[in-house]
């Protein structure tokens, strides 16, 4: 087993234990953070493929773009303790 292997495997370790924090979190900003974490190692992931340009994807627009737009959706859906939607000022 080679060196390049190995940091596959740890890597391939971090996602599965990133992705249940995904589904696990209870807290929808800390999922998204898991989120993020597990799309980052898919990432490296592609980079150890050396395919440099879907790694480059992976970050800019799975990492960055998708989870903006779902924290940004979440925080305008966002509903009171008493089920009423919020006030926007």
């Amino acid at each position: 087993m080679n060196a390049t292997e190995v940091v596959w495997w740890i890597f391939a370790a971090a996602i599965v234990a990133t992705s249940a924090g995904v589904v696990f979190s209870r807290s929808v900003i800390h999922s998204a953070i898991f989120l993020i974490g597990s799309l980052a190692g898919v990432g490296a992931m592609y980079v150890i493929l050396t395919v440099e340009f879907l790694a480059l994807v992976q970050f800019l627009i799975y990492g960055g773009a998708v989870t903006v737009l779902i924290l940004r959706a979440l925080m305008l859906t966002r509903q009171s303790v008493s089920g009423e939607p919020e006030k926007v000022n």
